[in-house]
């Protein structure tokens, strides 16, 4: 079979790291890296959202650089802008002596480029936008890999927990203070929050599949009901109320209360459906204050230099703490600690950070395998409601 001659742009590069090694296939095919793929990507590792991709990709081109062949056209480099580095890539693969070269690239516009060069083009139909730690272990390890501890695997249909004491069908329904699950993902991220050998769990999801209001379920169960622990505490980011925090009116709890009121309406929720009264100060105001004894709400700011002890510990949107922001709130928790890192790595809203450079993600990749921290990603047919369930499907 005679080898195919692939030269990758860098939109592909980006898109999927691992796009050498498909089209290599083993000894295959040959691959081709123009010199300004490489300037290119020398421009965007400084861009905050994606230079960690940037750094795979050169991981990638490190590890294979001996079967990789690069091209360059002295001629061609000086000082170029974006808008021509296509042209120069271009230029490169005419000055070579590559046989029958296949430029691959997803950008329509080099393809139509590469057609008056006369030079063939391919989309890589494996290209697929990077996905974090959080999202490529979703608690389930696949059928022939390797288990680590706290994960799941499918067997016969039904879901088998790999604990530290052992393996377990969880052919049963968990349910924590009324709250019954819509689904095997729920069911399972309620086991893993209760079960008292795990000291962390980390969900993650898109949103509407419950995070928070699971994880307030559990923790009024763990508290008021079994009383194995003496508090809630419900940390969040601050990173969306920047210097507005400061100008809103009244204490920190009146400041931070309309960044938090889907939380405070998940409790009454919780409230309705099985009174939860020592978490208010006073059950029949109208105003439903909490009892600070047994909940609090902090922004993040207010948790350093804290010691937290015997309490439950929600962390909202732990996607926008950075790698050493988690450091500085997770070494907070002393003896006696639950705590629950709730996220959506798609939905990064910290300029700073991105889908794989966040505190969730850090989350995941250091601690998977630890015999007290497990993982789940929740997912199904069916979130917040039919509306949701549209946005999803759609992927709009």
């Amino acid at each position: 079979m005679t080898k195919k001659n692939y030269v990758l742009d860098t939109n592909v590069l980006i898109e999927n790291p691992q796009a050498i090694v498909n089209l290599k296939n083993g000894q295959e095919n040959n691959i081709f890296i123009p010199y300004h793929v490489l300037i290119e990507l020398n421009q965007l590792k400084t861009n905050q959202r994606i230079r960690h991709i940037v750094a795979k990709v050169v991981d990638v081109l490190l590890e294979h650089r001996d079967s990789i062949q690069f091209i360059q056209n002295d001629a061609s480099i000086s000082r170029f802008t974006e808008e021509i580095v296509d042209n120069y890539i271009l230029k490169e693969i005419k000055s070579t002596s590559i046989e029958d070269p296949i430029l691959v690239t997803n950008d329509r516009i080099l393809q139509l480029q590469a057609g008056l060069a006369k030079i063939k083009s391919e989309e890589f139909r494996d290209s697929k936008p990077f996905e974090s730690e959080s999202q490529l272990y979703t608690g389930f390890v696949p059928d022939g890999e390797e288990t680590v501890t706290n994960c799941f695997t499918w067997q016969d249909g039904k879901p088998i927990f790999h604990g530290a004491a052992g393996d377990e069908c969880i052919n049963y329904t968990t349910s924590m203070w009324n709250v019954k699950p819509r689904s095997v993902y729920q069911n399972l991220a309620l086991m893993l929050m209760q079960n008292p050998t795990i000291d962390l769990v980390s969900m993650q999801s898109e949103a509407g599949f419950g995070k928070t209001f699971l994880a307030l379920a559990t923790s009024l169960y763990l508290v008021l009901e079994k009383r194995l622990y003496e508090k809630i505490f419900i940390v969040k980011p601050t990173i969306e109320l920047g210097s507005k925090l400061g100008y809103l009116p009244g204490d920190v709890k009146e400041k931070m209360e309309p960044y938090v009121k889907y939380i405070h309406d998940l409790l009454l929720k919780l409230h309705e459906s099985r009174p939860a009264n020592k978490i208010f100060l006073n059950p029949n105001d109208d105003l439903l204050r909490y009892n600070t004894k047994k909940f609090e709400i902090l922004p993040l700011n207010y948790i350093r230099g804290m010691n937290i002890e015997n309490a439950v510990v929600i962390v909202d949107e732990t996607q926008n703490l950075s790698r050493n922001e988690v450091r500085a709130l997770l070494t907070r928790m002393g003896e006696g600690v639950k705590c629950f890192c709730l996220g959506d790595t798609s939905q990064v809203d910290n300029p700073y950070l991105s889908a794989s450079n966040n505190g969730l993600n850090w989350i995941v990749r250091k601690f998977k395998g630890f015999s007290n921290y497990a993982h789940i990603v929740l997912k199904g047919d069916r979130s917040r409601g039919p509306i949701t369930d549209l946005v999803l499907k759609s992927k709009l």
